[in-house]
């Protein structure tokens, strides 16, 4: 478990160092934006209660307003996507993790993997950019932004994870 939470806290410093001085300055098309940040909510062991899970994803969203000058929209969606995490990796595989297992390609199996992303992210996304607009003023590029966002965000953690699951089959 201690191993499993030294982990954590190294996916949260890097992905909010990340996040906050290179990723929160693209935006493309002025409608993209990628979250990199997100992958360090997701990567927590599957044998951290709802309760942990809600109090890391709440200091990794906490983290990145207090850097980015932002005032709480992703502390509130981190939190929400932390709140749904345990029963999104649930819902897309039949087998049963190890405690310290991290969602992956490997332990999900891919499509899977793949689902709970997707999921998690759009999630995310949703809360985020509803939280930030404060009004449904103009809901088609609310929904365009929320969409192209969460494509944007899903390729960066895949390629993300496959670099990493790369890595680690190399260290065998």
């Amino acid at each position: 478990m201690i191993k499993g939470l030294l982990r954590v806290v190294a996916y949260i410093v890097v992905c909010v160092l990340l996040q906050v001085t290179v990723f929160n300055h693209i935006h493309l098309f002025n409608l993209m934006t990628p979250f990199l940040y997100l992958y360090a909510i997701a990567k927590i062991p599957a044998g951290f209660t709802r309760v942990q899970v809600i109090w890391m994803a709440f200091i990794t969203g906490l983290l990145v307003d207090i850097f980015s000058g932002t005032l709480g929209i992703h502390a509130a969606a981190s939190t929400l996507i932390g709140y749904y995490r345990n029963p999104l990796m649930h819902a897309f595989t039949d087998k049963e993790m190890l405690e310290d297992a991290s969602p992956s390609y490997v332990t999900l199996g891919t499509g899977a993997f793949m689902k709970y992303i997707v999921c998690l992210t759009f999630l995310h996304h949703t809360a985020l950019y509803a939280i930030e607009s404060l009004s449904l003023f103009d809901p088609p590029y609310l929904l365009l932004r929320i969409a192209s966002s969460t494509v944007l965000t899903t390729l960066c953690l895949f390629v993300i994870e496959a670099f990493h699951m790369e890595r680690r089959s190399g260290e065998l």
